[in-house]
């Protein structure tokens, strides 16, 4: 007898609550390896392709392609040990080709020889090596009914995927033992940004909510006990009025009919990180228009120096990027974060420069790690290997998380000005205009210079205005002198 074992979508690290089924690589009824890669999903930092921990026949899969599933969802079931043809054990509902597609690609006489479950090689975040993986058993939150714990569990079936009822109001009995008076007010007990994001994704009140962990602390098996709860309470039917007019809901009959786009993917982390930004960050801007032109002939200098084979050319990009490494040498309150709950301002020993990039996918931020150790041609190498990355969706979650200091170079669009969003929880981020021909006092006369608009938007908690303008007047400096770098190449 074959065993199947559930396969679901592992926590694929980051903090990532999420992610969307790009492409299939395997069929329902084909046979997968141990650590064979079996879907392509996108998450909010890149396309990932997830190995299968388990060898043996694929009986089920779960979403159709464009599906977003939550992390700990299943992704499909695999049947370890001797599996007979006929018996392809699908799941009623579940993936495509699921009945004589197994029997035509496993054939008449194959089967899976371990009579044990086979174990990945490889840990995913979630899962082992060597054995299935076990079950956590959740704490509910003290009070919740027995109907609703019941309604919670598992389903019998491993092989058929479970289907929620739809969103409703929570019964009465619900709501006066698992949540608190709705006038309560202070700092909500919660820790995980995974579970504030969870509820916030449920239109859950994360103050209304009474936790089961120390202290009262949230816990996320807490908010998925509440939002169960929400879908298995009855639908309460609106009171009308004799002779009056149905009330107009914000449901979706109501809803207006205009094209939408849901929030996900690259394009929700980057909703999601900009409103945390202006949420959280009292951020300020200040800008100075520079005279590039220095700049620009010291660049066409740098590349035109040592002949045809003298490597790659320096980009404006690259050289922005070293000034910038320099400014914060000399001003590290801007290469910093802020720690809330300690009430503490952190400043950060090494410069990951963040640089912002657009692609088809959406504006991602590559990050050039420990950008202080480099030069400007070793910067603008790591930018073109990033900046080709992003393109084709390779890069990976490592390179995308951990920047501590961002540079925007939105003059690529055509633009002079901006004021920048600050990348949370940096400090900082330093916004490049485009280089263009205009009207200048140059040596106390009138002349055609080539200038640049820089904006600085910095976090007031880390530093004042006389920090920032230092920060930003050193990188005009720059901008209009290169030599002024000598002093620290």
């Amino acid at each position: 007898m074959a065993q199947v074992l559930e396969f679901k979508l592992p926590d694929l690290g980051e903090g990532l609550t999420e992610a969307q089924i790009v492409r299939w690589l395997v069929e329902v009824g084909d046979v997968v390896a141990i650590d064979q890669p079996v879907v392509e999903v996108e998450t909010a930092k890149a396309l990932v392709e997830v190995p299968c921990p388990y060898g043996g026949v694929v009986t089920a899969r779960f979403g159709e392609e464009g599906t977003e599933l939550p992390v700990g969802d299943p992704l499909l079931t695999v049947a370890v040990g001797t599996v007979e043809p006929s018996g392809s054990q699908t799941p009623t509902g579940a993936g495509s080709g699921a009945g004589s597609g197994a029997r035509s690609r496993t054939g008449s006489g194959a089967s899976v020889a371990d009579s044990e479950p086979s174990g990945s090689g490889n840990v995913l975040v979630g899962y082992g090596t060597g054995a299935p993986p076990v079950r956590r058993r959740r704490v509910r939150p003290e009070g919740l009914s027995a109907s609703t714990a019941s309604a919670a569990a598992p389903a019998a079936s491993a092989a058929t995927p479970a289907v929620s009822a739809p969103a409703a109001a929570p019964s009465a009995e619900a709501a006066g033992s698992a949540r608190v008076a709705d006038d309560v007010r202070g700092p909500v007990p919660v820790v995980s940004p995974l579970v504030r994001k969870l509820a916030r994704q449920h239109d859950l009140d994360l103050r209304q909510l009474a936790g089961s962990g120390p202290d009262g602390l949230i816990l996320r098996a807490d908010v998925e006990s509440a939002i169960r709860s929400v879908a298995s309470a009855p639908v309460a039917a609106p009171a009308v009025t004799p002779g009056a007019s149905p009330a107009v809901t914000n449901g979706p009959v109501a809803r207006s009919a205009g094209e939408r786009i849901p929030l996900r993917g690259v394009r929700g982390a980057v909703a999601d990180k900009l409103a945390r930004s202006r949420r959280e960050i009292p951020d300020a801007t200040c800008w100075v228009d520079a005279d590039a032109t220095e700049l620009m002939a010291a660049r066409a200098a740098m590349n035109g120096a040592g002949g045809p084979g003298a490597g790659p050319k320096v980009s404006v990009l690259a050289l922005l990027a070293r000034i910038c490494t320099a400014a914060l040498a000399r001003y590290p309150e801007l290469n910093s974060t802020v720690d809330m709950e300690a009430r503490e301002i952190v400043r950060l020993p090494e410069v990951h420069l963040g640089f912002a990039a657009q692609t088809e996918r959406g504006l991602v931020v590559p990050v050039v790690r420990d950008a202080q150790t480099r030069n400007a041609e070793s910067i603008g190498a790591e930018i073109a290997r990033l900046t080709e990355a992003a393109r084709t969706g390779t890069l990976k979650p490592a390179e995308l998380t951990g920047g501590t200091f961002t540079l925007n170079n939105y003059g690529v669009f055509g633009v002079d000005g901006s004021t920048p969003i600050i990348n949370h929880p940096e400090a900082a981020m330093l916004g490049v205009g485009r280089i263009v021909p205009k009207p200048w006092v140059h040596e106390g006369e009138l002349a055609v210079r080539r200038v640049v608009q820089l904006s600085l938007t910095f976090d007031h908690r880390v530093c004042d205005g006389g920090a920032a303008g230092g920060f930003l007047r050193y990188v005009a400096d720059c901008v209009e002198q290169p030599a002024v770098l000598l002093r620290t190449l």
